[in-house]
């Protein structure tokens, strides 16, 4: 894998005074080290979702603040039985709803009808909490000793920017109840990912995301892809973790799939195959769309497997097969 994308070693500020972006920040990080306040109101995005892959069930927890609106989301996928369970609250002008202005520098609520959700961050763990009408949601997800994320700065403009930090194959374990019946989280074979995400985004927008976690041949893998929202920006947000170790790569990557097939096959490499080769395979899809005309998204996640492999720093493939995790595509005005 190469990089030649900036490495980042110390503590930085994402905004300079005037609330544009630092310059300084630009780069990617082993370790949350950006402090992101942002300042201005109107275009700021703040989000914390944390997927939960067990060997029974998929979970999903969003709490997101637009300026104008919170979004927040339960999602829980029975694995046997395709089954759903979504509970959805918008609320106008994010009441309700508490975010940090950094990574782990605090609580993370929302309350709305029907919902709530607690994330508390600490250093070697963190907790998450959920409660609607159908589900309840306990779990912890450790950090274990030298486990690196990544943290990528993509700078559209000196107006327009995004903080974005991955957090693949974080152990986790807890217990899910849904409809009154309990399921355990086991602690080998549920792993958790964080997307934690600050900044100032274009009107309209597209990408991709793909993570997936893993235990191969005794070693633990993490894969991290994405691809669209960081073209030309000279950012990428691709990365290999093994046994902890961030493999960073700066290569812009080809997604290949198909609209009318969500659960056909999907292909993930750079441009030669020398560095990522990665085909994903979906056990099943989960469609959102919302349209009020200026505001509107649709996203296309998918659940499955990833096989194929990934370059480390050294240059060595290493093998993804079984990993487990997803690959999305996601449009939105907003």
């Amino acid at each position: 894998m190469t990089s030649t994308e900036r490495e980042i070693t110390e503590p930085v500020d994402l905004c300079l005074p005037s609330g544009r972006l630092n310059p300084a920040a630009v780069g990617w990080t082993r370790h949350p080290l950006h402090r992101t306040a942002l300042r201005g109101w109107g275009r700021n995005k703040r989000w914390e979702y944390w997927g939960v892959v067990t060997p029974t069930h998929v979970i999903a927890l969003t709490v997101a603040d637009l300026d104008y609106a919170a979004q927040h989301q339960v999602w829980v996928l029975d694995r046997a039985a395709g089954v759903e369970v979504d509970t959805v609250a918008v609320v106008p002008l994010g009441r309700g709803v508490e975010l940090p202005a950094s990574s782990r520098a605090g609580p993370v609520r929302a309350h709305a009808k029907g919902l709530d959700i607690a994330i508390d961050v600490g250093q070697h763990r963190t907790r998450l909490r959920a409660v609607t009408g159908r589900v309840e949601v306990d779990l912890v997800s450790s950090v274990p000793e030298g486990h690196e994320s990544l943290g990528v700065v993509v700078p559209w403009s000196d107006r327009l920017f995004q903080y974005t930090l991955k957090d693949v194959a974080r152990p986790v374990s807890g217990t899910l109840v849904v409809d009154g019946v309990r399921h355990d989280v086991p602690i080998e074979g549920s792993w958790a990912v964080l997307d934690h995400g600050r900044g100032r985004w274009p009107y309209s927008m597209s990408w991709n995301w793909g993570a997936g976690s893993g235990r191969l041949d005794g070693r633990v893998v993490g894969v991290q892809v994405g691809g669209r929202w960081t073209d030309g920006t000279g950012s990428t947000e691709n990365a290999l973790l093994v046994d902890g170790r961030l493999h960073k790569s700066s290569d812009e990557l080809a997604w290949e799939y198909d609209r009318a097939d969500w659960i056909a096959p999907w292909h993930v490499h750079d441009r030669a195959r020398e560095r990522v080769d990665l085909t994903f395979t979906p056990f099943h899809e989960r469609a959102s769309r919302m349209n009020l005309l200026v505001v509107a998204a649709e996203t296309h996640q998918c659940f499955g497997e990833w096989s194929g492999w990934m370059a480390d720093d050294a240059g060595s493939r290493v093998r993804v097969d079984g990993v487990t995790g997803w690959a999305e595509e996601a449009r939105n005005r907003w």
